[in-house]
């Protein structure tokens, strides 16, 4: 290990590690934008990052590093021996598309990673702190592949028809000149499948469990973060007993009961399970905020003569909106998001979930375009609902934390 901590050795290691990582990624990303052959060449793309890992001990500024990393990597490839090697066919467009990512995505953070570093024998800090900063861009490289790549591959599938996804299913590359005539899959689920009404079905039910969660969660978690009672402490711990017991070994005793009562392959069914599963996470992150808010402020209330029922309505409840809004948005996606239950309950089409329409998709009988537009339809809205809300959420979680 003391032998990597010299600039001269950290900083090509780096650098070919980095470049591979780079080169690799733009080869799955041309490949799926193109069509056409792209893989990373390991030997190409190791020397190439080394020597411009060397050059960053000198040009210690991004975009000046950024450009030299660019020239050499075009050049490299140029005469076949660069990071990424690409098959017949590729446009010239393609090349140079491919040689700017893998350059500018090379050099630039590269010049980040070795701010500070020598070239001669490093310590400890400037050493560890080029390695976490290469292991955080790689983190984030990694993470956000795992992320995009499915829901890309998910979206372009949607987008194509089957003649085309039979004749090359791994081209994911899309025709623009088609127009409006690309969301064909989309128009056919709400026109001939009912994906409309299975939007509406799941959002309602949605904002009902959303609703009936609250309803009892706020009373249970006030009472358990602020009232005394025997067995309030064991009650504390137990909220979550409920997630160790896997709900598909439920399945068996909810169905049974559902069909004995008549509440199978109903919304009213449904509604009543859902709470069922998402009021002790309500409970568990309710009670803790309520127990991080001043109880002075209560207890001053209940002296000016309200009741109980009054102070959590005119006092408590107000401040809790930032965590009311966090749990609330947290039951929305559990709800939307459900399936087990809804593939398990529901069977008349007029009543499925959005879930469970896109579960009756799944057949040999259904161009597979329409089963990735179904998902599309689920996944996008509940996305953009999170990112969108995503700041208040991560609010209400954490204002609870601290106690005052």
């Amino acid at each position: 290990m003391k032998y990597l901590r010299f600039g001269f050795v950290t900083a090509p290691l780096i650098g070919a590690l980095w470049m591979f990582v780079i080169a690799t990624t733009v080869s799955v990303a041309m490949s799926f934008v193109t069509g056409a052959a792209f893989r990373p060449g390991a030997l190409g793309s190791l020397g190439l990052g080394a020597v411009i890992g060397l050059a960053g001990l000198y040009l210690s500024r991004p975009w000046a590093l950024a450009l030299v990393a660019t020239g050499l990597t075009a050049a490299v490839m140029a005469a076949g021996l660069g990071p990424v090697l690409m098959g017949e066919g590729v446009s010239p467009i393609a090349f140079s598309l491919t040689a700017l990512f893998v350059g500018a995505g090379t050099g630039w953070p590269v010049a980040v990673f070795l701010k500070g570093v020598e070239p001669g024998a490093l310590n400890r800090h400037q050493f560890e702190g080029a390695v976490i900063q290469f292991l955080m861009g790689f983190g984030y490289i990694f993470f956000t592949a795992i992320v995009l790549i499915p829901f890309y591959v998910m979206v372009m599938t949607s987008l194509k028809n089957q003649s085309e996804l039979i004749l090359n299913p791994l081209d994911f590359s899309i025709d623009l000149s088609k127009g409006w005539g690309l969301f064909r899959s989309y128009v056919e689920l709400v026109r001939d499948f009912r994906f409309g009404e299975y939007m509406w079905t799941s959002f309602y039910i949605s904002v009902l469990t959303v609703l009936f969660t609250l309803l009892f969660a706020v009373p249970g978690a006030y009472a358990v973060a602020r009232l005394r009672f025997k067995g309030q402490a064991v009650f504390s711990r137990s909220i979550l007993l409920i997630y160790m017991v896997p709900m598909i070994v439920l399945a068996l005793p909810i169905y049974i009961a559902f069909s004995m009562t008549g509440l199978r392959n109903s919304i009213t069914g449904i509604v009543m399970i859902y709470p069922v599963t998402t009021i002790p996470v309500a409970l568990y992150m309710l009670q803790g905020y309520f127990r991080g808010l001043p109880a002075e402020i209560e207890e001053a209330g209940l002296m000016d003569g309200l009741s109980r029922l009054q102070v959590i309505w005119k006092i408590t409840l107000p401040l809790s909106l930032p965590a009311l809004a966090s749990v609330s948005l947290y039951v929305f996606m559990i709800a939307w998001n459900e399936f087990l239950l809804a593939f398990m309950l529901l069977d008349d089409p007029s009543k499925f979930t959005l879930t469970r329409g896109i579960a009756s998709l799944n057949s040999s009988e259904i161009p597979r375009q329409h089963l990735m537009a179904g998902s599309v339809i689920a996944t996008v809205p509940i996305m953009a609902l999170f990112l969108g809300l995503e700041r208040f959420m991560t609010k209400g979680l954490t204002a609870g934390s601290v106690k005052g």
